[in-house]
């Protein structure tokens, strides 16, 4: 009797072990994913590995901020694009962590909604969805076994206008980007099973919702507007983005 449980818990460690989660992170994005909430602040990436950290199962996370500010879909394309080896350059250390599964967190579009000022604004929705799938495709062809998980992009005002424009006609052809996300992912299941994620798809109406206390207040040339969170704004969106990638990589 004693040896059976022995034997049993065992059995439960050996399982426990192999059972833990150890990922490898590698943030794609705009000056959302790579900016601060405020002075000594912490962007979204940092928020949703210290939420991934507190998860049970997960044993590590290691990550790389890719984020860059100002940059579009158009910017990250491989070969052509200015960022795409920040990407690779990142993947190429975390991949060498064989016993981490390599994932790609991808938050793009703001940007290439923007009426005039991004490289390559404005971005088509055709345009977009084909940006997107160009990238992915060739960082899932570079590192075999990878995984990638796209999020929606977020909310921001109708007024916002800083050095680039964006206003209203911005916002509603960001809108329009999120079905050509979900299609794309969608595909991703028939071509790559298993390999692409739907991310976070609730901040986008959780930060229209409560806009003034997660956005920083901005100056524009249209009064205030609201386009970078705030220290609160970026912890809550990277939680966003850590459940959305625990509920996906579990």
């Amino acid at each position: 009797m004693k040896s059976k449980t022995l034997v049993a818990a065992f059995l439960l460690l050996a399982f426990n072990a192999f059972s833990q989660t150890k990922l490898s992170i590698v943030f794609i994005g705009n000056s959302i994913t790579q900016g601060k909430g405020g002075d000594n602040g912490f962007p979204p990436p940092t928020h949703a590995v210290n939420y991934l950290k507190e998860q049970k199962g997960v044993d590590d996370v290691l990550f790389a901020n890719a984020g860059r500010s100002g940059s579009t879909t158009v910017d990250w394309l491989p070969g052509t694009g200015k960022y795409f080896t920040l990407a690779t350059t990142a993947a190429d250390s975390l991949f060498l962590q064989k016993d981490h599964q390599l994932l790609f967190s991808i938050k793009l579009g703001t940007n290439d909604s923007a009426i005039e000022g991004p490289n390559g604004a404005p971005v088509s929705k055709e345009n977009y969805k084909k940006n997107v799938q160009t990238i992915v495709s060739e960082l899932l062809k570079r590192y075999p076994g990878s995984k990638a998980i796209i999020h929606h992009p977020i909310w921001y005002s109708t007024n916002t206008y800083n050095r680039s424009k964006y206003l209203a006609e911005g916002l509603e052809r960001l809108q329009t980007y999120i079905p050509e996300l979900d299609a794309l992912i969608g595909e991703y299941k028939v071509t790559e099973p298993g390999r692409v994620f739907k991310g976070d798809t609730k901040a986008f109406k959780y930060f229209k919702k409560h806009a003034a206390r997660l956005f920083k207040p901005e100056n524009g040339q249209q009064g205030v507007f609201y386009l970078h969170p705030n220290a609160e704004g970026t912890k809550v969106l990277g939680e966003f983005w850590g459940k959305a990638i625990r509920k996906n990589i579990p």
